[in-house]
């Protein structure tokens, strides 16, 4: 398997913040998680993205438990789109479904941009 390494784009909107991922979420991803995440302002809801991601491994789960903590204790709301079947399962499994919210593909509706606290 040839590893894709991670690349993250921000697009913050009245809504909220969008970070776009792009590639494999593994222990290499650290670093941009950690970059993406800290240029968020104040308290704006985060939408994460899983369209481009092609591997997470449980690295990458840890990595996402860090970040999901992070906003927590922020009280920043998270919610997650673009998840495979077989990763949504994985996040219902591991339980990170229980501190984001997990919305269908498609457009994401402005309302639904905040997901949970």
């Amino acid at each position: 398997m040839t590893q894709a390494p991670l690349a993250t784009s921000t697009l913050h909107t009245e809504a909220g913040a969008t970070i776009a991922l792009a590639g494999d979420i593994d222990g290499s991803a650290r670093d941009a998680l950690d970059t993406a995440y800290t240029a968020l302002h104040g308290d704006e809801p985060l939408l994460l993205d899983f369209t481009d991601v092609g591997y997470i491994n449980s690295t990458g789960i840890a990595l996402i438990v860090g970040l999901l903590a992070r906003a927590r204790a922020q009280a920043r709301p998270v919610s997650a789109r673009g998840l495979t079947p077989h990763y949504r399962e994985i996040f219902e499994i591991t339980r990170l479904s229980d501190f984001m919210t997990i919305l269908a593909d498609g457009p994401v509706p402005a309302a639904d941009h905040g997901g949970t606290r």
